[in-house]
């Protein structure tokens, strides 16, 4: 039955006139005081599952997030709506965090996003005790398990937190999740009585497709040729990403790259022309895709498929949102399957190097034995491995493992806009801006861009628009918002666009740096065993995609899907012996020119069955007689 007040939501800040499969029922389990674990593929409208209730409860919806990508794309979506909302994320400064806290104390937000990380500093712990909260959103939920694919030690702080607001309702989030990574979130949240609500993985309009193949490049144009539309493909390594988008040039297709080591607005530039269909292909790392809607793909191609089908899934989900027909694609060589293991072992180091590692970064960063807890600080991976005469991979691969033990957190594609706050109010603004006129160009502009706004909490600004309206470059407005902020007057921080690395605790002694060695040499099984299950996936030619895919997720379905290369396989094997049996069934009573025959089978062309017939005859099933066919004895 519809909530006639949860869909008066919908259709008042997102202009729904409906909701989609699932979403009013785990909608009505929130409003029910449940709390609730929701799975939703890829596509599924997952954020508007708890955005919804918590518009309709008094006070603030918390929500847990690991990327800040996602955090700052569905913020803004919010604002858009005129829904109040702000995030907290590595990389803003103390005195920024201080302001958003206030601000939310004082119920400035409906919802505020923060990592699992913020959780249990103090400053959070202290301020929230102020904060009416009703909802607590955890998205990415399979992050809580240590069975999942991205397991986070900090996501289980969760349970602490809910354990000190028992009477805050909890909704968990993701797009995949096997059976025991479902039930590991809700013990690990502490449910009580707890309901799921899980949509179909299947896709009817998806069809998935394996090509073992000795030359890629032949195959991807092939198929890039023979589909039309918006495509999105994937690779392992920023590299690639260049070489296959200059490749599909050169063979006249509109393609770019994307990779997490561009700039911001590059990256804004390339995603903005994919989204308009200016560039019709765009050849990415995993790093494309998270947060945007573009339901028109009609082909996601992996050259190198993920480590896990959990990742494979949610890439290859991308496509034909719009539920039109659309197609995953995985090319894998034999060799791919050496290559895998060989990632595998050096992505898992020994904890020797992950020591000498951690006492780097804290060299590198100059951090003394216990400080520089949630500070920041420009990370360039290529000079800090050279610096030390390592090697980059091995570097990346440490420091992920360092991130997934919590001692750290790496932001490959951080980009914070520049950050203005006003420190004094309204009247000593004026007293100021009457004995500084050379300030009056600036403090009106900044003022008639972003109003009142700026003396409540930090502001994203633009220091072109600024120099817009006040007759001044950017630089001059830099260096004239520097000058304020010196004086006291603003809170100014300048824009940054490089990876940042954060440390999330006050720095240990590297030789005693708590690994959990036993989670460590786990979480390496744990991934062997995923890439197998890779390995098993591509190599299938029996069973359905979509139901071997099914099963891995703990679904359980019959029905294939029709669609993939296996059913479509499978579909011409059955379609030859039906017309075999068709054409022996016609001759058993006369014989009969072949094109008597053809006539008389309307259910395939006339090329089918005369190819059959010359396979029958080679079999020793039929013989010609010039026109003539029969059967032979």
């Amino acid at each position: 039955m519809t909530n006639p007040q949860a869909l008066a939501v919908l259709e008042k800040y997102w202009g729904y006139h409906a909701f989609r499969s699932l979403q009013e029922d785990i909608i009505d389990s929130v409003l029910a005081g449940n709390d609730t674990l929701a799975l939703l593929p890829t596509g599924g409208g997952k954020s508007i599952c708890f955005q919804v209730p918590a518009l309709m409860m008094d006070g603030l919806c918390l929500v847990i997030s690991p990327l800040i990508a996602l955090m700052r794309d569905q913020v803004d979506q919010l604002k858009k709506r005129g829904i109040p909302a702000a995030a907290i994320y590595s990389g803003m400064t103390k005195r920024e965090i201080d302001i958003l806290l206030d601000n939310a104390a004082h119920g400035a937000y409906k919802f505020l996003y923060l990592s699992p990380e913020r959780l249990k500093t103090e400053l959070f712990q202290e301020r929230v005790k102020k904060m009416d909260l009703s909802l607590l959103a955890i998205d990415e939920a399979h992050c809580i398990s240590q069975w999942g694919y991205d397991f986070r030690p900090p996501y289980l702080e969760i349970a602490e937190f809910r354990e000190n607001y028992p009477e805050v309702i909890c909704i968990a989030l993701t797009a995949t999740a096997t059976e025991e990574v479902r039930l590991d979130i809700q013990e690990k949240l502490n449910f009580e009585d707890g309901k799921v609500y899980q949509k179909s993985f299947a896709r009817d309009n998806l069809s998935y497709s394996v090509r073992n193949v000795e030359n890629k490049e032949d195959k991807l144009l092939e198929i890039l040729n023979k589909i039309p539309g918006s495509s999105v493909v994937y690779a392992q390594n920023r590299r690639t990403t260049q070489d296959l988008a200059l490749m599909l040039q050169r063979k006249g297709l509109s393609a770019d790259f994307y990779h997490a080591g561009l700039s911001q607005e590059e990256r804004n530039t390339k995603q903005s022309a994919w989204i308009e269909n200016k560039t019709r292909i765009v050849v990415a790392t995993n790093a494309f895709g998270m947060g945007i809607d573009k339901p028109d793909v009609r082909t996601v191609i992996h050259w190198e498929v993920p480590d896990n089908l959990e990742a494979y899934y949610q890439e290859a989900g991308r496509a034909g949102r719009d539920e039109n027909k659309a197609f995953a694609v995985a090319l894998y060589h034999s060799s791919d399957f050496t290559d895998m293991n060989k990632r595998l072992e050096m992505a898992h180091p020994e904890a020797d190097y992950l020591k000498r590692l951690y006492q780097s970064l804290a060299n590198y960063f100059k951090i003394a034995i216990g400080s520089g807890e949630f500070m920041s600080y420009d990370f360039d991976i290529k000079a800090f491995s050279q610096h030390f005469q390592l090697e980059v991979y091995e570097v990346f691969q440490g420091v992920k493992i360092l991130e997934q033990e919590g001692f750290i957190q790496l932001n490959e594609q951080f980009y914070r806009p520049s950050g203005l706050h006003i420190k004094i109010d309204f009247k000593a603004l004026y007293s100021f801006e009457i004995a500084n006129e050379k300030f009056e160009k600036l403090i009106k502009a900044v003022l008639r861009l972003y109003g009142g706004e700026l003396y409540q909490q930090v502001v994203f600004i633009n220091e072109h628009e600024i120099g817009k309206f006040a007759d001044l470059n950017a630089k001059q407005v830099q260096t004239q918002l520097a000058y304020l902020a010196k004086e006291g007057i603003v809170d100014y921080t300048p824009k940054t666009d490089t990876p940042q690395i954060t440390f999330l605790h006050e720095r240990y002694d590297a030789s005693k740096l708590p690994l959990n060695i036993k989670r460590l040499n786990e979480r390496k099984a744990l991934k062997k065993k995923k890439l197998e299950t890779v390995q098993k996936y591509l190599t299938n030619d029996k069973l359905c995609r979509t139901l071997s895919l099914l099963a891995y997720f703990g679904e359980d379905k019959d029905e294939v899907c029709g669609v993939c290369d296996i059913c479509l396989a499978n579909k011409g094997k059955n379609n030859s012996a039906s017309l075999e049996e068709l054409i022996i069934k016609e001759l058993e009573k006369e014989v009969l020119t072949y094109k008597a025959l053809s006539d008389r089978i309307l259910k395939f062309s006339k090329e089918e069955v005369i190819s059959k017939l010359r396979e029958m005859d080679e079999q020793g099933t039929i013989a010609f007689d010039g026109d003539l066919v029969g059967l032979l004895e």
